[in-house]
């Protein structure tokens, strides 16, 4: 593979080896809390993080900030409300120039 897609470029390690997890237990949420010893919920929620972390690359046309800011929320750095905040609060200013 010449090129990694951007997707993949954006995710560490841990969610790389996640997702080989989730592909070698054929998407078997039950048998990943099982693997990593923690609960169903817990393997629920780590997926939505990737989940989102790929969907952020997969829209990444948008302006820089608002991308970091995002980066930010689903990488726990920032809460979701701060986040949306920023975000419309930019936004806001940009159409005001």
């Amino acid at each position: 593979m010449k090129e990694m897609p951007l997707w993949m470029a954006n995710l560490d390690k841990e969610d790389c080896n996640f997702i080989k997890n989730f592909i070698i237990t054929s998407g078997s949420l039950k048998e990943m809390a099982s693997r990593y010893h923690v609960t169903y919920p817990t393997v629920r929620l780590r997926l939505d993080k990737v989940i989102q972390k790929v969907n952020l690359a997969d829209n990444a046309p948008e302006e820089s900030y608002i991308t970091l800011i995002k980066e930010l929320a689903v990488n726990d750095k920032m809460d979701y409300d701060t986040a949306k905040l920023l975000v419309h609060e930019y936004r806001k200013m940009q159409e005001e120039k």
